[in-house]
């Protein structure tokens, strides 16, 4: 049995190695060799850019909120999938922070919600762009906030949700 397990443990990585493009035709000295040696070392991810900084407003994809105009009811639609986190109504915290009022707001400022402290000392005032740039993706620009939000790529739905929250009494 022992055999057994140890041929299997040699013979299948050939097996899919030999199945992975090879001529077809006869076996040549290297494709019956039964060491598996690693291809070259692969390179260390580069590592993140460093968040932007309070006021930078730059985006990953390159746009600006002020390229777009923001249409209030897509961004009703739009933000039903923060509503699952996040109210408009003022003091109704939910897992995120109420967002009324968000705009001109400091980070981390709202009563009674748990910011963590990435958020508390980032230095942000949410303007719209900042906003903007934040609704990309959360995570770069406050690396450490409990947000899980992976991030809404599409700029003009970030520019409609931004519209809405505005329409809702900012």
């Amino acid at each position: 049995m022992k055999k057994l397990v140890k041929f299997l443990g040699v013979a299948a990585p050939v097996a899919l190695l030999g199945a992975c493009g090879g001529s077809g035709g006869e076996p040549t000295e290297a494709s019956t060799d039964t060491t598996v040696e690693s291809a070259a070392p692969t390179a260390a991810p580069e590592p993140e850019a460093p968040p932007p900084t309070a006021e930078d407003t730059t985006t990953l994809d390159g746009t600006t909120l002020a390229s777009l105009s923001g249409d209030a009811a897509h961004g009703e639609q739009v933000f039903a999938q923060c509503r699952a986190c996040h109210s408009v109504e003022p003091g109704k915290n939910g897992i995120g922070p109420s967002l009324a009022g968000v705009v001109g707001r400091t980070a981390g400022a709202v009563e009674g919600f748990q910011y963590t402290e990435a958020n508390r000392t980032s230095g942000i005032t949410w303007s719209a762009e900042k906003l903007y740039q934040y609704i990309e993706k959360p995570r770069r620009v406050v690396p450490g906030t409990k947000m899980i939000f992976a991030g809404m790529p599409k700029g003009q739905d970030r520019a409609d949700v931004i519209a809405y929250l505005l329409s809702t009494g900012q």
